[in-house]
């Protein structure tokens, strides 16, 4: 398979904190992968550095062959997590998602008929054309959601990375999400998804990565599941919230199966 990201003994630090170490990794064209792991164990810190907002201290990261930053404006959409967004910015749902055009216009250039259209085609395909005229404060956090998924949408982005996108949002929400993801991925681009989401991800992924600092283990959902990495994850976040491989057992929890490399 060739990657379309492709990540070699990456590591990212804030100070003297690494929160990536060794991570390898390549993701095909058309691929979908997810990335579960607890709180703080890098999952966004790996998104922001694909994206390019990040940069690491050590390893290399190419994205269709070259750096993330000499990449065409617009090649690469990252939608964060509702938390990180200023939802007191004074625009529409239309308006939110025609920023997703805007790196494929000139600086002097302005919205044309393909513009308009494919901003509407993004609305549509969330399921927020009956909102699109509500400002964004107005929505829920599902709805919040699905606006910035619609912005990337419109971007027509090459590679897709996703923070978290279902927290928050009901049952019908999260299935009109995967069914986009998945449309996305039919067309051949790649998406990255970070999630705590453990169920479901036969139907959402075709490979899911299983991450704590470093990667505990990458293959199918069943491969997965096969190595431990998956149960350990499952049991520690449904019964304690968090899943850490640098902690000392504590009480309740004598030993932690944790599958470390």
């Amino acid at each position: 398979m060739s990657c379309a990201v492709e990540l070699h003994k990456v590591r990212v630090c804030y100070d003297a904190f690494c929160a990536l170490d060794g991570i390898d990794l390549c993701v095909g064209n058309g691929e979908a992968l997810g990335i579960v792991g607890p709180n703080g164990s890098g999952k966004s810190t790996l998104l922001k550095t694909i994206a390019g907002l990040l940069r690491p201290q050590r390893g290399t990261i190419c994205v269709f062959g070259t750096e993330p930053l000499r990449l065409p404006r617009g090649t690469i959409a990252y939608v964060p997590q509702v938390e990180a967004v200023d939802w007191g910015f004074p625009a529409t749902v239309r308006d939110v998602v025609a920023m997703g055009r805007f790196s494929h216009l000139p600086w002097w250039g302005r919205f044309g008929p393909v513009d308009r259209a494919l901003v509407e085609e993004a609305i549509e395909a969330v399921g927020m054309t009956p909102m699109a005229g509500r400002h964004i404060a107005e929505l829920s956090g599902g709805q919040q959601q699905r606006a910035f998924i619609a912005r990337a949408l419109a971007q027509q982005p090459r590679l897709l990375l996703l923070d978290e996108p279902t927290t928050g949002v009901d049952a019908a929400t999260e299935e009109a999400l995967r069914i986009v993801v998945r449309a996305v991925v039919a067309r051949g681009t790649p998406v990255l998804m970070t999630t705590h989401d453990l169920e479901r991800v036969d139907d959402w992924f075709d490979r899911l990565m299983v991450l704590d600092r470093r990667t505990l283990a990458l293959g199918t959902p069943g491969e997965v599941a096969a190595s431990g990495a998956y149960s350990a994850i499952r049991e520690h976040t449904h019964t304690h919230g968090h899943l850490r491989v640098d902690h000392d057992p504590h009480e309740g929890h004598e030993a932690h199966p944790e599958v470390r490399v």
